[in-house]
């Protein structure tokens, strides 16, 4: 083989080889390019400038926030205390002293079923009747009240089975008293102006049924001590409630 075919064949070998190269590249990039250090220079141009931008709107919204921080009142607002009084009165929370009056209702004496048509029924006192004294009172302007020294609140429940009343988780016996803070006047005009308890009094001169209202200069009524979770009732699970 003469030098001029060899170096004709070296050439054709390099070219191929070449070839090969460009190709294994196009396939490693994948079409995309490639990563040269004048485009990461151009990466880092760029994110330079963003972080700048970004700099630059953080500086104007931390002067935004100690703008408007320094217009509002540093002092955190509180209640006054007449406030938390008037509100502990209203709930309970809080003991207070007052003058009022005071209503006692009492079962009838025995002896009273020796009257035509009574029923022992007919000598007792009735949920209902210290329903309507107790909502005639709020009626009247009761500013607090207590049953059977026992704090009456808004969440207050009682029940009477028998004679034996149920309150706070207590049992108690007549006679049962209801003391309430506020204006002895409007009290007792409310008290009168109660078809319920216009009812009740029917009973007293009927069999005796114990009923008596007083005034008082001073009535010192405790702070409710029971608990103040509220309960409710739920549905047991499983049940269907839609059927």
């Amino acid at each position: 083989m003469s030098p001029r075919t060899r170096s004709g064949l070296s050439v054709a070998l390099v070219l191929a080889l070449s070839g090969m190269l460009f190709a294994v590249s196009a396939q490693l990039s994948q079409g995309e390019e490639t990563r040269h250090a004048e485009d990461l220079s151009s990466v880092v141009a760029n994110e330079s400038d963003r972080v700048e931008t970004l700099g630059d709107q953080a500086a104007a919204l931390n002067a935004e926030v100690e703008e408007l921080s320094a217009a509002v009142d540093v002092d955190v607002p509180s209640r006054s205390p007449d406030l938390r009084e008037r509100e502990g009165v209203v709930s309970g929370t809080w003991p207070v002293t007052g003058g009022g009056l005071s209503v006692a209702l009492e079962d009838a004496p025995t002896s009273s079923l020796d009257i035509p048509g009574v029923a022992a029924d007919d000598l007792v006192v009735h949920q209902q009747d210290l329903q309507h004294v107790i909502n005639a009172l709020w009626a009247g302007g009761a500013e607090s009240m207590t049953l059977q020294g026992e704090r009456v609140t808004s969440t207050s429940a009682f029940r009477c089975s028998g004679n034996i009343l149920l309150l706070h988780g207590k049992v108690f016996s007549p006679p049962y008293v209801v003391e309430a803070i506020g204006d002895p006047d409007r009290l007792e005009a409310a008290l009168d102006a109660s078809s319920g308890v216009a009812l009740y009094r029917q009973y007293v001169d009927w069999v005796g049924i114990g009923y008596d209202v007083a005034r008082h200069d001073v009535i010192d009524m405790p702070a409710y001590a029971g608990t103040r979770d509220l309960q409710y009732a739920d549905v047991p699970a499983g049940t269907d409630v839609f059927s």
